[in-house]
């Protein structure tokens, strides 16, 4: 595997990691039903029957990271995305229509501390790898003035 192909699956990595960390923390406060108390409630006084629908609460990711191995040569990375588990907390909200007997609703299972280092780990990932490339290409360019 080639010191340019690491580097770029280094910034893939990167990538998806700030993407991922992104969509947490913009939807840290995106409650929903709890799932044990059915995906729909009663509209209250002057219902007509139907009860209205909400949707679910958000489901947090995570990357996880591992290397990458090409037959005997080891290099790069792998980055998958998967689901935070548990995915939810049960969160008081008394006011929320979907809120159930108790007035809980179900929040993200989400730090936001830890979303934040995330960023930080992506930023500098991403500094590192952009680094690589560039000194790979300053090298090539050197060695083909060399031979001119």
């Amino acid at each position: 595997m080639s010191i340019f192909s690491i580097a770029t699956s280094g910034l893939s990595a990167a990538s998806l990691r700030v993407n991922v960390a992104a969509s947490n923390i913009a939807n840290v406060q995106t409650t929903g039903p709890l799932p044990a108390s059915g995906a729909s409630t009663s509209a209250g006084a002057g219902s007509s029957g139907i009860a209205p629908t909400f949707p679910a609460a958000y489901v947090p990711l995570r990357v996880d990271q591992v290397s990458q191995s090409s037959g005997s040569t080891p290099g790069g990375t792998i980055a998958t995305v998967s689901t935070v588990s548990p995915s939810y907390i049960a969160q008081s909200d008394p006011s929320a229509p979907f809120a159930n007997q108790d007035g809980l609703v179900a929040a993200p299972n989400v730090d936001l501390a830890s979303e934040f280092v995330e960023l930080a780990t992506a930023k500098y990932s991403f500094i590192a790898n952009a680094k690589v490339i560039q000194a790979y290409s300053e090298t090539t360019d050197s060695l083909l003035d060399i031979k001119t």
